[in-house]
Parts: structure tokens; C-alpha cells; sequence
């Protein structure tokens, strides 16, 4: 195990709306390592962006933290006031947002956007904040980089204005790096390019990655552990073969089952909608999209059942009384290359 630098527990975050309160963040625990890659998947409105936001503070006027913890380096960030988390935010922890053309400000040359946060968080002088975001420019590949750092954000490509976004989000050294859903509106090629960048970057300057995505088939080569989140809730985590080749919640089955795959002629919708989070149900939130649910599903929240030393799953399928059920072949062929994977570890 290695270095902790985060610890979430039992976070609950309400959003306070006209109809009443959305319970939008339910108990969700996890942390996070010097270095690691930590993946958060789920479908859009499961919370993973609420989640990481509360994170840098950067939570909605109408939302509040009734419970939990959120622990950086033993100090819980919950308890900062606005101007201490401006210390942290950009220097401690840097954020890559989704789209890049209302992350960057349209009449700002990139170079001074770069800049900014060295002259506000290390009190550097604007000729060495340039200097560096120069540096900075030239490490996430912009071409030509003397000649753009003068640019304005419209003269760029999309794939460049990702680039120059998250050039912003490193230019600290940030000890960790929310990355929420960073590739989305990028065509496949490009998102390629970033994901290896954020690789190489991160082996450079050590940084921890926390990647919200909707998108298992990004996380593959990305990550190093994987929550998977649903209604509110983290329902299942391991490290990313555990999740990908022997997963057990029936909603992890779900998304998998609706990644394309080489084998697979056609792809599987999860049928049904998320519950409804002003009154949330208080069995299983997936009891009522789950093929395989039980009289108990409806009834108790499941806790989470350890399948090993590194991965947990919240579902009564694995209660020892429960009955014994059969996959979707998807998942049973997913297992079979684990069983394969483990016999040669061995």
C-alpha cells in the first residue's frame, strides 16, 4: 500500500430544491495514494461529479455536507474556510474540467491564463511564471509554443485547448489531479493522445489522479483501482482487473455488458431509470433495475461484502444465504480470463 494522501468518509451531500431535498451524496467513502490512478464510473447524475467538486469546494449554492469527512494530509477540508481552500485549490489540488472552451477565458491570451496561478500560489514574478508556463506549454506537446503561448483560446484546436487546460491544472505540481471526464467531447484519436499525456505527466511530477468518467473503456488503461457509483452511492471497488474481469454487482455487469467489445455482436442497455434521490429507496437503489433482485433487495441496503483484500462489493448476491445465480455470458467469459489471469500468477 502506499503513501495516503486522501481519505473520504461517509460523505453526504443534500441539495436543497423547491420540491425538497435531493439526497445527492449517500455514505460514499474511498482514498487515495501517492501516484495511484483512482477511477470513478457511473451514469451521468450517479454523483461522481458532486463528489469530487465538494473535494476543491466548489460545490452549488443550494447544496450541504451533512456528514462525513474529507481528510488531505490530516487536515479535513470540510472545515476550511473559502479563503484557505483558495490556497489549496490549483496549487494542492487542480481540477481538469469537462470542456475546455468554458474553462478558459476567451479574452485572455493562454499564456497569461497559464501563468496566473505560479504569480498567485508560489509568488512568482510574471518574467518566471511566463518562463515556466513556456515550459509547461512545450511539455503537453502544443507545437510552435513561443509563438501560441500568445495565442487566444479560439485559435486552438479542441485537442490543443484540453492540452493548454490541463497545463493550467499541473503548472503547480498539484499533489493531486481531478480529472472530470477530461476526453468527452474529443473524437476517439485525440482522446488517446490526452490520456497517454496525463500518463507521462503524471510519472513526471508524481501526481495522484482521481478520473471521473461514464466510460469503462477509458478507465482500462488509465487506472489502477475502480469505484463504481450509482444513485449516490459507491456500490463496488477493486483495482481495475478485479472490476473489469471479476466484477460482482449486477450494475458493474450492466455497464460492462453495454461496452462494445470484439466479441460481442450487439450492446446491452441497462433497462429502467436511477431512483428518484428526493426519497431515495431504502433497500438496494438498484433493486428495481436488477434482473437478479430478491425479497431482501427491496427491503435492507446491502452492506459491502469482501470478495478480497482490495475488493468490496455492496450487493446480497455474495451473503452467503443468497442463491446461487448464473452471469451474463459477457461476465462469464470477463471471468474466465480472470480465473486464466490468476492460475499464471501463480
Amino acid at each position: 500500500m502506499g503513501e495516503r494522501i486522501l481519505d473520504v468518509k461517509n460523505l453526504k451531500i443534500n441539495f436543497h430544491t423547491y420540491a425538497g431535498d435531493v439526497k445527492a451524496i449517500r455514505d460514499v467513502s474511498f482514498h487515495l495514494d501517492k501516484g495511484e490512478t483512482l477511477a470513478i464510473v457511473g451514469e451521468s447524475g450517479s454523483g461522481k461529479s458532486v463528489t469530487t467538486k465538494s473535494l476543491m469546494g466548489l460545490l452549488a449554492n443550494n447544496a450541504e455536507v451533512v456528514g462525513g469527512s474529507i481528510m488531505y494530509r490530516g487536515e479535513d477540508l470540510l472545515k476550511k474556510t473559502e479563503k484557505e481552500m483558495q490556497e489549496i485549490r490549483g496549487k494542492d489540488i487542480a481540477m481538469i474540467f469537462q470542456d475546455p472552451m468554458t474553462s478558459l477565458d476567451p479574452t485572455m491570451k493562454i499564456g497569461r491564463q497559464i501563468a496566473e496561478p505560479l504569480m498567485i500560489h508560489k509568488n512568482v514574478d510574471k518574467k518566471k511564471a511566463w518562463s515556466q508556463a513556456l515550459e509547461i506549454l512545450k511539455l503537453v506537446g502544443i507545437a510552435n509554443a513561443e509563438e501560441r503561448i500568445n495565442d487566444y483560446p479560439h485559435q486552438f484546436s479542441g485537442g490543443q485547448r484540453q492540452r493548454i487546460v490541463i497545463a493550467i491544472a499541473l503548472v503547480c505540481y498539484p499533489e493531486i489531479l481531478i480529472a472530470d471526464e477530461p476526453t468527452t467531447a474529443l473524437d476517439v484519436t485525440i482522446q488517446a493522445q490526452i490520456l497517454n499525456l496525463m500518463k507521462e505527466l503524471q510519472q513526471k511530477i508524481e501526481t495522484s489522479i482521481i478520473f471521473i468518467t461514464h466510460d469503462l473503456g477509458v478507465v482500462a488503461g488509465m487506472a489502477d483501482r475502480v469505484a463504481v457509483m450509482y444513485a449516490g452511492q459507491i456500490i463496488e471497488y477493486g483495482t481495475v482487473d478485479e472490476i473489469f474481469y471479476n466484477p460482482k454487482h449486477p450494475y458493474t455487469w450492466g455497464l460492462l455488458n453495454s461496452m462494445p467489445t470484439l466479441s460481442s455482436t450487439k450492446l446491452e442497455a441497462i433497462p429502467g431509470t436511477p431512483p428518484d434521490l428526493l426519497d431515495p429507496p431504502k433497500g438496494d437503489p438498484f433493486a428495481a433495475r436488477n434482473p437478479y433482485a430478491m425479497k431482501i433487495d427491496a427491503e435492507k441496503r446491502p452492506p459491502f461484502f469482501k470478495v478480497s483484500d482490495t475488493h468490496y462489493a455492496a450487493t446480497w448476491l455474495l451473503h452467503k444465504d443468497a442463491p446461487k445465480i448464473t452471469p451474463p455470458e459477457e461476465i462469464l467469459r470477463r471471468q474466465k480470463i480472470w480465473q486464466e489471469m490468476q492460475a499464471a500468477a501463480k
